[in-house]
């Protein structure tokens, strides 16, 4: 009786996250499907475009393609046939190629997920690396200062399509240790892999060895010091108690790598799904679009299913009893080098804006192009003559404020939706794998070009990372002891949730916030990049970087100052909370 009255409750929520993943997928597919119509061309231009590159076709060429395309049926005539063919296992012809469908994704996704595997091996390594100090010294007792580590906040912050191109320059073609373009072999894989998992190791990193020193401060593990264990068994349980809160962050970090790399899949020449799906895209051909996107929806729900085996695998029986102790960071004195730190990124943060500031930014100078830094230029000329010290200067209020604003939005989004798992679970799968350029051709299908077009679209696939860890924090804090006994002293839900776990979710998710915030950057300039957002010739950080990358190997200096700025305010946020928190 007991056994059966203990496994009842799960059944409804096994039933509720099922319906949840299937009504997601079924939004999503839904809103592929109606891309071309909603799009402000004519779908049959478009197409005919894309297989010609004609610019003025004839009224009887569109007509032509209306009717073999059959798009005067409507969107839903066209995705009930391709489910039907799916069914049959037929997804298709390409409306460009006219060749089968599942063929070309298929082979793009085979390709995606062996770079993403490699990806997440090198992730797995910087990790390690990030946190190798705090476990060494949490496992010795020796855990006497507090620090934020601004290592993790520098990789993070490094823009992978710039790394690849530095990368693919050096590694590649001056040195010839790897290939630099293609799609070939094991060897082929290793650059555009450490280009994708070196910052995402270094935000898993980061988040890791901030949740490490609470696992050490256990009773369990001062037990265990006390009776002579070895610090490798103590490293062990300590990094099985902390890796459960983290493990969700690898499906927007490293999933996501299989939709979301198509910058670095340009870079390297790489066939992958996420060039696939964007060039279907923007030519929108829809067979080939609604296959892809069905096979990056399948696999961050198959990839959330097993991360969340895992979580539970680690956590095990005290999850299932609510006898989970909960995490708390302990109160370790605090390092003067932090605030060292934030005071210098602040000091040089300010001075290139003002001095930026001061300086025509839309000023172009054909006599002056790519010149290198000087003292008339103190961070040289762009490919236009333009000066970049005052492109950067007047786009540090712009790109620092729109790219707080998203990820405010989609941290409280994700916080919200975060709380309702069951429901939102297969949400928030999909949304981790759908790459952030289809979020900004469907978004910008019905608002146009703008800067808060493309800011909507980043909100749209931007929360996922929180709604997972909000999930995950909120599953642990849920079945620890103290909020079983809250709930005996007759405490309500608003209580636990102002006084339990609201605090114990909230400092978590804006380290998580932070560390994201140069992404966020990145991600708004590739909209930008691609006419879907912030418009030439406004200067922004992240167009800067976009801009400019194809010079990269010519004029280095035309990305290393938004580069570094970039990272002076990623370590800036970073630091300048930690002190916050702690002076709080």
């Amino acid at each position: 009786m007991s056994v059966a009255h203990g496994l009842a409750p799960a059944r409804p929520r096994r039933w509720r996250s099922g319906a949840g993943r299937v009504l997601a997928g079924a939004g999503l597919m839904t809103a592929v499907a109606l891309l071309p119509w909603l799009s402000r061309t004519d779908p049959a231009l478009t197409v005919l475009r894309a297989r010609s590159a004609d610019q003025d076709p004839s009224p009887t060429d569109l007509a032509a393609v209306r009717e073999q395309l059959g798009l005067d049926e409507g969107p839903l005539a066209h995705l009930a046939a391709w489910l039907g063919g799916l069914a049959r296992g037929d997804a298709g012809t390409s409306w460009v190629s006219g060749e089968p469908v599942l063929p070309q994704v298929t082979g793009a996704f085979g390709v995606s997920v062996t770079l993403m595997l490699g990806a997440l091996a090198v992730t797995v390594l910087v990790a390690g690396l990030v946190c190798a100090r705090t476990v060494f010294l949490g496992s010795r007792r020796r855990l006497r200062q507090d620090r934020v580590s601004t290592g993790p906040a520098v990789l993070a912050a490094l823009p992978k399509f710039l790394l690849a191109s530095l990368l693919a320059t050096v590694c590649g073609v001056w040195l010839g240790w790897f290939p630099s373009s293609g799609w070939e072999g094991p060897q082929s894989m290793v650059l555009p892999a450490l280009a994708l998992g070196i910052p995402s190791g270094a935000m898993i990193g980061g988040l890791l060895d901030q949740a490490l020193p609470a696992a050490f401060h256990e009773p369990w593990a001062r037990t265990w010091y006390s009776v002579g264990f070895p610090p490798g068994h103590t490293a062990r349980h300590a990094l099985r108690r902390a890796l459960p809160g983290v493990l969700p962050q690898l499906l927007p970090t490293v999933v996501a790598l299989v939709g979301g790399a198509v910058a670095v899949e340009k870079i390297f020449n790489i066939p992958g799904l996420g060039r696939l799906a964007l060039d279907a895209a923007i030519a929108q051909d829809l067979p080939l679009l609604q296959t892809a996107t069905l096979a990056l929806a399948l696999l961050g729900m198959a990839a959330g299913l097993l991360v969340g085996a895992l979580r539970h695998a680690l956590l095990g029986r005290p999850l299932r009893d609510g006898a989970l102790p909960a995490l708390h960071r302990p109160a370790l004195p605090q390092g003067r080098a932090l605030r060292w730190v934030a005071g210098s990124c602040a000091v040089v943060l300010l001075g290139l804006v003002v001095a930026g500031l001061l300086r025509d930014p839309l000023h172009v100078d054909t006599v002056a192009r790519l010149v290198p830094p000087s003292v008339a230029h103190p961070l040289g000329t762009d490919s236009l003559g333009r000066d970049l010290l005052a492109r950067l200067g007047h786009g540090a209020l712009r790109t620092a404020g729109v790219a707080l604003a998203v990820t405010a939005v989609a941290a409280v989004t994700g916080l919200l939706l975060g709380m309702v798992p069951q429901v939102s679970a297969g949400l928030t799968e999909a949304a981790a794998t759908m790459p952030a350029v289809l979020a900004g051709l469907l978004t910008t299908a019905v608002t146009g070009p703008s800067v808060w077009g493309a800011a909507c679209a980043v909100c749209l696939v931007g929360w996922s990372p929180y709604a997972a860890q909000s999930a995950a924090l909120l599953e642990q804090e849920r079945a620890s002891g103290h909020i079983a006994a809250s709930v005996s002293l007759g405490a309500g839900r608003l209580h636990l949730l102002r006084r339990h776990l609201l605090p114990a979710l909230v400092p978590a998710l804006l380290r998580n916030a932070l560390l994201r915030l140069p992404t966020t950057v990145l991600v708004l300039a590739s909209l930008g990049f691609l006419g879907l957002g912030e418009q030439p010739p406004t200067p922004e950080w992240g167009r800067l970087l976009s801009e400019n990358q194809p010079y990269a190997e010519l004029a280095p200096w035309t990305v290393l100052g938004p580069a570094g700025a970039l990272v002076l305010l990623s370590v800036l946020a970073v630091s300048g909370t930690a002190l916050r928190q702690r002076s709080a």
